[in-house]
C-alpha cells in the first residue's frame, strides 16, 4: 500500500486543476485562476482542418498541454514529462513515482474512468488528474473536477492512460522537478498579460481571437441560406459548438470567468484597480457565451425557432464584449 498526505480541491477545469495542485504539494500555493492566467490559456480558434467527429474543432482555450508548458516556462518551473510506448510499463513507472512518494499528473480519456457517471462519459483523451497512491490494484486520484478523491481500478486507469485516437495520452505523466523559491508573479502577470491581448486582437489569421469569433458568425449567417438542403447537418454543427462550449474542458463561458478571477487576483498582487475593472468586463462575456448557448440549446430542442442571424448576432455581440475586454486590458497593462 502506497499512500501520500495530498490536498484535493475541486476547481473549474482539470489542467489548471491539476497543475496547481502539484505546484501546492511541492511548496507554491499557487490558485488555479492564476495558472491559468499565467500560462496564457484562454484564446478562440476556429480550425477547420482539425476535426472531432467529422466537425472542425473550435477552442475556447489553447490545446491541452500548452497551459502546464507556457506556466513552466513563464515562472521558471521545470517540469519532467513521461511518455510510454508499453502499456504496463507505463503503470509500472506510475508505481514507481507513488512509492517514491511523489503524486504525479496524468494525462486520461475521460470515456474509460470509472468513476464518470455514464452520461458524462465521452470520448475526449485530454482529461487531467493527479495519481497520488496505490493499494493492490485501485488507485487514488484527486480529479480536480470532482469534489472529493475518486478511486480507479488497475484495467480502467491502463485503458484511460493509453487509449488510441486524437490527443492520445501515450501514459503521460507529469510533475514539477524545480521551482522557484521566490517567482517574479507580478512581472509574469504582465507578460501573460500582454501574450493574451496580442493573440486576441492582433493575430493577422482571421479564425484565430475576437476576428475567429466575427469568422463563425459569418459561417452561422450563411448556414441560413442552405437551411432546406441541410438543416439536419446545420444542427449538427450548432450543437457540435455548443458541445465544445459547455462540455469539453470548462467551456467558453468557464474560461471567461476563470480568467476573471486571474485578473480579479492580479489586481490585488500589481495593486490596478484598472485590471478589477477588466474582470468584471470579462464576466459579463462569459455571461455572452452562456445566453449563446442557450439560444442554441432552445432551438435545438424546438422551444425555439431556429434562427440562424440571432445566433450569429449573438456571437457578434460576443466579438464585441471580448474586443472591449482585452482592450481594457490594453490600457489597464
Amino acid at each position: 500500500m502506497t499512500a501520500i498526505e495530498f490536498d484535493h480541491r475541486q476547481t473549474a477545469h482539470c489542467e489548471s486543476g491539476a497543475m496547481s495542485a502539484l505546484l501546492r504539494h511541492n511548496g507554491l500555493d499557487i490558485s488555479e485562476p492564476m495558472v491559468f492566467g499565467i500560462a496564457n490559456a484562454l484564446t478562440f480558434a476556429y480550425l477547420p482542418f482539425v476535426k472531432i467527429s467529422g466537425m472542425p474543432m473550435i477552442a475556447y482555450r489553447m490545446p491541452p498541454g500548452r497551459l502546464i508548458k507556457g506556466f513552466a516556462s513563464r515562472l521558471g518551473v521545470t517540469m519532467q514529462f513521461e511518455r510510454f510506448r508499453d502499456a504496463e510499463q507505463g503503470m509500472l513507472a506510475l508505481n514507481r513515482h507513488l512509492d517514491q512518494g511523489r503524486p504525479v499528473g496524468l494525462q486520461a480519456s475521460v470515456y474509460w474512468l470509472p468513476y464518470f457517471p455514464q452520461d458524462m462519459r465521452f470520448h475526449f483523451n485530454a482529461h487531467n488528474l493527479v495519481a497520488y497512491g496505490y493499494e493492490d490494484e485501485t488507485y487514488r486520484l484527486s480529479d480536480p473536477t470532482f469534489e472529493h478523491p475518486v478511486n480507479s481500478d488497475y484495467q480502467a486507469l491502463k485503458k484511460a492512460r493509453f487509449v488510441k485516437g486524437m490527443l492520445a495520452p501515450k501514459g503521460l505523466i507529469y510533475y514539477p522537478t524545480s521551482i522557484p523559491e521566490n517567482p517574479d508573479l507580478p512581472q509574469a502577470i504582465r507578460k501573460a498579460i500582454k501574450g493574451s491581448v496580442n493573440m486576441m486582437l492582433r493575430t493577422p489569421l482571421p479564425i484565430i481571437g475576437v476576428s475567429g469569433i466575427r469568422y463563425v458568425a459569418k459561417k452561422f449567417r450563411a448556414m441560413g441560406a442552405t437551411h432546406e438542403q441541410k438543416e439536419s447537418h446545420n444542427k449538427l454543427v450548432i450543437g457540435h459548438m455548443v458541445r465544445m462550449q459547455e462540455e469539453i474542458g470548462t467551456g467558453g463561458a468557464g474560461f471567461r470567468f476563470l480568467y476573471a478571477s486571474f485578473l480579479q487576483e492580479a489586481a490585488g498582487l500589481l495593486d490596478c484597480p484598472k485590471l478589477e475593472a477588466a474582470s468584471q468586463q470579462f464576466t459579463d462575456t462569459g455571461d455572452e457565451w452562456r445566453r449563446f448557448a442557450l439560444f442554441s440549446a432552445k432551438m435545438l430542442k424546438g422551444r425555439m425557432a431556429l434562427d440562424y442571424d440571432k445566433l450569429a448576432d449573438q456571437l457578434l455581440v460576443i466579438a464585441d464584449s471580448e474586443a472591449a475586454s482585452f482592450r481594457q486590458l490594453q490600457q489597464a497593462i
